[in-house]
């Protein structure tokens, strides 16, 4: 992970400049990234603002708090809600598979970017691709230093942490050609497969060290014999 926060730093820009200190050799000599706003690249939408009654049997509602920071979705703790309801939020902002979600109310960041579906979203913002920028891209540099320095200037002056949809849309940064959006994705997506692969391990390693443990120390009861 240390490794990766390290080679986001050199990939995309730092404040106030145009250009990443590190390039891929293909890429050195296309000048500067162009500036874009989000909400003119990308289809940017929000979930229901509305509080919908819980049931124990119905359709996911995703909130921010389902928003795992390592990128995945916790569906284990969602509510649940009405057929009636979970189609009515997704007149406005269904979930498509390959679009990114984000907190924006409560927890804001911790960009996700879509591989389920069958769910309605609550505070949370939703970015469609078009053209111009891939999504594949965008949720690594939601994640970046730029972005979170970008977040926290919108977000000043709130008694609770929120950023409208409005800010979302206006937020402006330096973009790459798609040629180089790609290959910056690839490399960092790489890097996620590595560190989950890495976690998996190390969680299984955790599960043997527990029941070694088991077996090489006595239990309570077969102390007090």
């Amino acid at each position: 992970k240390d490794h990766k926060k390290g080679l986001m730093q050199q990939l995309f820009p730092a404040e106030g400049e145009t250009v990443p200190k590190l390039r891929f050799p293909e890429f050195l000599g296309m000048g500067k990234w162009e500036e874009k706003i989000l909400g003119c690249v990308s289809d940017v939408r929000d979930g229901t603002h509305d509080s919908p009654k819980f049931y124990r049997k119905g359709r996911l509602l995703i909130t921010s708090k389902n928003l795992l920071p390592n990128g995945e979705l916790d569906l284990v703790n969602a509510n649940l809600i009405s057929e009636q309801d979970y189609k009515q939020i997704n007149k406005r902002s269904k979930v498509d598979i390959g679009d990114i979600i984000f907190g924006m109310i409560g927890t804001i960041g911790n960009p996700v970017r879509v591989r389920t579906e069958g769910y309605a979203i609550k505070n949370v913002a939703l970015v469609k691709q078009k053209k111009e920028l891939l999504n594949s891209y965008l949720v690594q540099f939601l994640n970046s230093e730029y972005i979170a320095r970008e977040f926290s200037i919108l977000n000043s002056g709130n008694s609770q942490k929120f950023i409208s949809l409005g800010k979302i849309r206006s937020l402006s940064f330096p973009t790459p050609p798609i040629t180089e959006q790609q290959k910056i994705a690839d490399c960092l997506s790489s890097i996620d497969d590595l560190i989950t692969a890495q976690a998996k391990k190390i969680e299984l390693l955790k599960a043997h060290k527990k029941g070694l443990m088991q077996q090489l120390f006595p239990t309570a009861d077969e102390v007090e014999q």
